[in-house]
């Protein structure tokens, strides 16, 4: 048994991705819509998430585009303040996504009570963003030092927009990552979001770490999600439960039943 029984409440548990509209500081921000808006949209797809019943929910800065390797402050400060206003109603596990930097995804999981962080946190990439490095040894004791080591981490493996600048393979990537690192759960994603996880990679990963917690990181749709969860121990889902499975839409509350029906159909028969 996973740690996911004890923080999120089941096996092959979905984690829902709640998106934050632009920040103060980001390029598509609106000033006249203000903080105000952005806590309201926040608002309306977290309660339709949690009332489709998903287990579990991700705050992230999706719409932060383009993302940043070093999070500026003002994006930290408003992510915790949407979520401590969310704080109230939240009634799931719920957990932290600053793109792209890990230091900061755990400043916001201490400050708000959140219970897991995504983030990449090792490797060296070339990336639509620049040349993309980590430092974990360095955000690992930053952890420590901010009192976050209850936070689970979750270590993307495979990121979007990006290539390892060595020739790799993903699994073994995975088996030094666990080794290395001793990373709470790895997440295997698509080229980019809402793009579908190879279930091939899925397969070779768990293989490489079968003690270690593997989610199906993107992709994962009502006609495919119980062929992600034969393999992976869950998942991460974002666009599928918008609007029309776009993007950019918000989430729809009945399209987040219909998929949650079928996860719940599919655990009862496991």
């Amino acid at each position: 048994m996973s740690w996911l029984k004890d923080v999120i409440g089941t096996e092959k548990a979905v984690i829902a991705m709640c998106h934050l509209q632009p920040l103060p500081g980001d390029p598509g921000y609106s000033k006249e819509k203000g903080m105000e808006w952005v806590v309201e949209q926040a608002y309306k797809d977290f309660m339709a998430l949690q009332e489709g019943g998903v287990d579990a929910v991700m705050f992230s800065n999706e719409f932060s585009l383009p993302y940043l390797t070093d999070v500026r402050k003002e994006t930290v400060a408003a992510m915790a303040r949407i979520i401590g206003q969310l704080l109230p109603e939240i009634k799931i596990p719920f957990g932290v996504n600053a793109l792209w930097d890990g230091g900061a995804s755990i400043d916001i999981a201490v400050a708000t009570g959140a219970k897991f962080v995504r983030e990449i946190f090792t490797g060296v990439y070339a990336s639509d963003f620049g040349l993309w490095n980590t430092n974990y040894g360095e955000v690992s004791r930053h952890r420590m030092a901010v009192g976050g080591e209850n936070v689970k981490l979750l270590f993307n493996i495979v990121p979007e927009a990006a290539r390892y600048l060595a020739n790799r393979d993903t699994a073994q990537i995975a088996k030094t990552t666990v080794f290395n690192c001793k990373a709470d759960a790895l997440c295997v994603s698509g080229l980019t979001a809402g793009e579908e996880t190879d279930n091939q990679l899925l397969k070779n990963v768990k293989s490489m770490v079968p003690n270690t917690v593997v989610f199906a990181n993107t992709g994962c749709r009502l006609e495919n999600i119980e062929k992600q969860l034969s393999v992976a121990d869950g998942a991460v889902v974002g666009t599928t439960f918008k609007v029309d499975g776009i993007f950019e839409n918000a989430v729809d509350k009945e399209r987040v039943l219909r998929f949650m029906d079928k996860v719940r159909s599919f655990r009862s028969r496991i």
